[in-house]
């Protein structure tokens, strides 16, 4: 979402990065540009002329100019301005749900993902916090809104309020509060109708569920996309309900992000979720440190770390781990790893959360890297028998043809897999052995907590540094990315092949 900012903000600042010393002129045109890019993202101009009087304070003082590396220097200054404008003054915290039943009220106008989010979030609470949950819809206008609910409960595992046919808003609320107290559930969700804009009706009902619930959060769902609108949508709720927080949803949507930075400026209300797609696990915090990190093309290794601590298993990445070491990599290995940047969000998620790797986002796509590519190299690796994964040196060349017509791709396709194979078969080897107790055994006791970085560590260092390391790593390998047909590609991109 945040794309078209990030882009055009990390070329101001690399021709600002470029430069020994800046003068005071070189700051205010760059701001400018700065300035330009905010509104064209769709920030509202108070918050954008906010943004950019406070950099220029900070960025015209005597400690910039005399800093090592200036440029640097105000990209970190505009880095902090960015964490501060998604922040807000006071930090909003975990969710208040502390004396069972705690209600939590989701508002919102219709077709913002109410009903969704309030199923993602039930699954969340009941997932990482082991909360017992019960879900009430109170939206009796919408057709079939009630069984939706009732049929994403089913699918998550997590009870729905039984529906009763003729019953208003404020009855299935008091109903919703009393089975939730009977039944022992931690915390109850009200689901309350959307109109297509805010009327009357629309805030008296709300409000009325409002007053009977008590809520102990009242959470706005918004969609991401609606741009400027949604802002005056949070503006006008938080004035008649009273609003604790935000959800934007769409987030993966190519709208373009500025409401997000305007809505916690110009509202003040702490955006405590974020929407990232249809799937029920497609929900993230909202973490404004690492958002503008990705928005600045920092990357954010601590998200990729989290999501890689939830996909792996750990048992299973230690055996993949003592193979790994002797230098056997095969196939069924290859497919794992392969699997696993799928689950990860493919590999525009998981570039856009490396440093460094934004800007080349562009010349990946155009060398034809994308996620079908994982799949078609999935393909593969099923049309081949359990011996020809176990050992890929048997494969004639008969077999390669009757393997790839299998997969209805070209042998040339097949090759590149195998060759992929060898090639990371033999770094396995070669980190298994290099550097004290292996540099491939610190990665992964590293990725379960067990010495080696942990994500805060990772969090601290200089994303320079980060990079620096990603590209040593690349080196180890000849022509860009293994077997992903790496001619032109920077050099750089040659640490993906490991990072799987």
């Amino acid at each position: 979402m945040f794309e078209n900012l990030s882009e055009r903000l990390s070329g101001v600042f690399d021709r600002l990065t470029k430069q020994g010393a800046l003068s005071e002129e070189d700051v205010k045109t760059a701001l400018r540009e700065v300035r330009v890019a905010l509104l064209e993202a769709d920030v509202s101009l108070p918050v954008a002329r906010d943004f950019v009087k406070a950099v220029q304070e900070k960025a015209t003082g005597q400690a910039v100019t005399k800093s090592v590396t200036p440029g640097q220097q105000v990209v970190k200054i505009v880095h902090d301005e960015l964490v501060h404008v998604l922040t807000g003054d006071e930090d909003p915290g975990k969710l208040k749900i502390d004396n069972p039943p705690a209600p939590i009220l989701m508002v919102g106008l219709q077709g913002s993902g109410k009903t969704t989010t309030t199923a993602k979030l039930a699954k969340r609470l009941k997932e990482r916090e082991g909360k017992r949950v019960l879900m009430a819809s109170l939206d009796v206008n919408r057709p079939a809104a009630m069984e939706q609910l009732a049929i994403l409960g089913t699918q998550i595992g997590v009870d729905t309020l039984p529906i009763v046919k003729g019953e208003d808003p404020v009855q299935i609320a008091k109903r919703a509060r009393t089975q939730a107290s009977l039944g022992g559930y931690d915390v109850y969700m009200l689901d309350t109708a959307g109109r297509l804009h805010i009327d009357a009706e629309l805030i008296a009902q709300a409000a009325a569920v409002r007053d009977v619930a008590n809520p102990r959060e009242t959470l706005l769902v918004v969609d991401g996309l609606t741009g400027q609108d949604a802002v005056n949508v949070a503006t006008e709720f938080d004035d008649k309900i009273g609003v604790t927080g935000v959800v934007l949803t769409r987030m993966d949507g190519d709208g373009r992000g500025g409401a997000a930075l305007s809505m916690r400026a110009v509202t003040g209300k702490p955006i405590r979720f974020v929407g990232l797609g249809e799937k029920m696990d497609a929900i993230e915090t909202f973490e404004p440190e690492r958002i503008a990190g990705r928005i600045l093309g920092m990357g954010d290794i601590v998200s990729l770390v989290e999501k890689a601590q939830q996909t792996i298993e750990a048992e299973q990445a230690e055996k993949m781990m003592r193979r790994f070491q002797k230098g056997q990599f095969n196939m069924n290995d290859l497919k794992m790893q392969l699997e696993q940047m799928q689950k990860m969000g493919g590999m525009e998620s998981m570039m856009g959360m490396m440093p460094g790797m934004g800007k080349m986002a562009k010349q990946v796509q155009e060398a034809g890297i994308d996620d079908r590519m994982l799949t078609h190299q999935i393909a593969l690796i099923q049309s081949m028998t359990r011996k020809e994964r176990a050992n890929p040196k048997l494969l004639q060349a008969s077999r390669k043809k009757r393997i790839a017509r299998g997969a209805g791709l070209e042998v040339s396709e097949l090759n590149k897999l195998l060759k992929m194979q060898r090639q990371m078969g033999d770094m396995m080897k070669k980190m298994g052995k290099m550097g004290k107790g292996g540099m491939l055994k610190q990665a992964m006791k590293g990725m379960f907590g067990k010495g080696g970085p942990s994500p805060e560590d990772m969090a601290g260092m200089d994303p320079k540094a980060i990079e620096q390391a990603a590209k040593q790593m690349g080196k180890g390998l000849p022509g860009g990315m293994p077997g992903l047909g790496g001619a032109g590609l920077p050099p750089g991109l040659s640490g993906l092949g490991k990072k799987k």
